[in-house]
């Protein structure tokens, strides 16, 4: 039996479906039409001509990168949505993080930890964290913007709040609301360890 040749037919070699131009034309038409835009419409806003436009839609044309750059600033969306990009993956129902991956804050003496709780986006708006204070450690902030309001509720120990000119006790089990848009302190005052939730509110 003679051996079978090695060399690729010209068939063979051509390039795979996935490595063709992306075709927009369908993606182009639905877009226009969901934006209730005529053909002539969308060739004034996007300064190509209505013949091309036509001829992209009915797959007759495929567009440069700059004119699919000029059809999306017309119809408002992203450039890969006109290129066929694959969308962002859906959020998962729950989201873990692993209390390894939690990230946090530490005095330079220790006495202090701020675990992250709050997703990073939400920084500056809407924060919370799980305060540790070791005996007599100290958490202490200088003024935040005006309006910025802070929520001390404990869990084990017992904490002082001072906030500007006034200072409170708080045993397990209490919240201190107060004005964070002063200098003010968090203080264990007792000899062993205590825990706390902080939830700092920053003016919209």
């Amino acid at each position: 039996m003679a051996p079978r040749s090695s060399k690729t037919s010209p068939a063979a070699a051509s390039s795979p479906a996935s490595a063709e131009p992306p075709r927009v034309g369908d993606t182009l038409a639905a877009l226009r039409q969901a934006q209730s835009l005529s053909l002539d419409a969308l060739s004034r806003k996007a300064g190509v001509s209505k013949s091309m436009l036509s001829q992209i839609e009915r797959a007759q044309a495929n567009p440069t990168v700059a004119v699919v750059w000029r059809l999306a600033n017309a119809l408002g969306v992203p450039l890969g949505d006109l290129l066929g990009a694959p969308p962002p993956p859906a959020e998962p129902a729950i989201t873990v993080v692993p209390a390894h991956a939690t990230p946090s804050l530490r005095n330079p003496d220790g006495a202090c930890e701020l675990r992250i709780l709050g997703p990073i986006e939400l920084a500056g708006q809407f924060e919370w964290y799980a305060l540790s204070l070791k005996g007599g450690g100290a958490l202490e902030s200088q003024a935040h913007e005006d309006g910025t309001r802070e929520h001390l509720t404990v869990f084990a120990g017992t904490l002082e709040v001072t906030a500007g000119d006034s200072t409170q006790r708080l045993s397990p089990g209490e919240t201190a609301r107060y004005a964070a848009d002063r200098p003010h302190v968090i203080r264990n005052v007792g000899k062993t360890e205590a825990s706390a939730w902080l939830v700092v509110l920053h003016p919209v």
